[in-house]
């Protein structure tokens, strides 16, 4: 922001005719903010390096929750010695689906949907969806 305000003062100094400060001082200046910017280019490369590092990590921790929620959801199936069809079901639930669109993916009615969400949820000893999903998110926020 000075190296700014300096630039600016001389150019609007040469253009007004107010006579400027001594060529020694300006040449001082002038270094000043040439390091100053190189200062700043260097301490742009870093953060930016930092941050690039600090997006790996967080993209390795997010591919690594989204296998943690997988093995919790297999590990949860398994126990409740879900169907295949059921998984597909609860996985598709748990995703956020609507009866229609889990009958319209897996080619059967409503029906057959509506019963094996009820079965899920007698197995899993949940009463609905919401129920169902904060399950996992328990598991997933449990801290050992």
């Amino acid at each position: 922001m000075l190296c700014a305000i300096f630039f600016v003062s001389q150019i609007l100094g040469s253009v007004l005719g107010v006579a400027p400060i001594a060529w020694q001082l300006s040449e001082l200046i002038e270094l000043g903010a040439a390091l100053g910017l190189l200062l700043g280019v260097g301490f742009g490369w870093l953060v930016l390096r930092r941050t690039m590092a600090r997006n790996v990590a967080v993209e390795d921790q997010l591919r690594l929750a989204s296998g943690a929620f997988m093995e919790v959801m297999e590990e949860r199936f398994t126990r409740w010695e879900l169907t295949p069809a059921e998984r597909d079901v609860a996985l598709f639930a748990i995703k956020g689906m609507s009866t229609q669109e889990i009958a319209g993916l897996r080619d059967v009615s409503e029906g057959t949907i509506k019963a094996q969400t009820n079965a899920i949820y007698r197995k899993a000893g949940v009463t609905g969806r919401n129920q169902l999903l904060s399950l996992f998110i328990d598991d997933l926020m449990a801290v050992d």
